[in-house]
């Protein structure tokens, strides 16, 4: 091993478009163990767009674990080997001189893939067009820091407003569900006063533009929440499926 270096040979998903084929493309690299994934991605792209190659395509934003958008499959694990960190925070000290890594986009039937690296997650924006938000006018009610809340409600609706929408859940389910982003949004709302008014039409809405757009069902094997970046517990979605029963009752009585 070069001083301070690491040998590695990436195995690289590259596919031209939602309905082209894809294979793996195989590079060598030498890079730091101090360089974090997408840092060691970027190396990469330099050396093919110097030898006049076409670059490998991934997203990346604010490189901070707060967006999201740098999701990827990792050796077989969204998001990498490390637990509770986005691809962004991932450094290459966490890989071995010598290894192989198999970089892939997130694989589900709502997530297309563009290109290479890069999926289409806008399923994740529709689910949260057809109900994830507070609409009722409130008109001059105080401010919302003034609401009196108790302590252990706004932790639990912290934590849950805390999913950044990576869709790591998705990329680990085997059924491809999103019920622990979905959950997790409507608790975030569920938890706290300001979403009470909506909270039977807000669930309805979003399990079926859920289950519209072609997501999975949950069958509790806690993938979800062992490869989530940001540690959303499934207790999310025992709340959300509360939710769903309480608004179906609630909608028989006041047909």
């Amino acid at each position: 091993m070069s001083e301070n270096k690491l040998n590695l040979t990436l195995k690289i998903w590259k596919q031209a478009g939602t309905n082209a084929p894809g294979s793996f493309e195989t590079h060598k690299v030498t890079v730091s163990p101090d360089a974090s994934f997408l840092e060691m991605l970027d190396e990469l792209n330099d050396g093919l767009e110097r030898e006049g190659k076409d670059p490998v395509a991934f997203e990346s934003d604010c490189r901070e674990g707060i967006c999201g958008t740098c999701g990827l499959v990792i050796n077989g694990h969204p998001h990498g080997p490390v637990p509770r960190v986005a691809t962004c925070q991932l450094h290459m000290r966490n890989f071995k001189d010598g290894e192989t890594i198999y970089i892939e986009p997130f694989r589900a039937k709502a997530f297309p893939v563009l290109r290479d690296l890069i999926v289409d997650r806008s399923a994740f924006d529709k689910i949260m067009y057809a109900g994830g938000y507070v609409s009722v006018n409130t008109g001059g009610v105080p401010d919302a820091n003034a609401i009196p809340i108790p302590r252990d409600i706004a932790a639990e609706a912290f934590d849950a407003a805390a999913c950044i929408g990576c869709g790591a859940c998705v990329a680990a389910c085997k059924n491809a569900s999103a019920m622990l982003f979905m959950s997790a949004k409507i608790s975030q709302l569920a938890l706290l006063p300001q979403g009470q008014a909506e909270r039977h039409q807000r669930v309805e809405a979003m399990v079926a533009k859920m289950d519209e757009l072609g997501f999975g069902a949950c069958t509790n094997t806690y993938a979800c929440e062992a490869e989530c970046p940001k540690g959303i517990s499934i207790s999310n979605i025992a709340r959300m499926n509360r939710e769903f029963l309480v608004s179906k009752i609630v909608s028989k009585l006041t047909d």
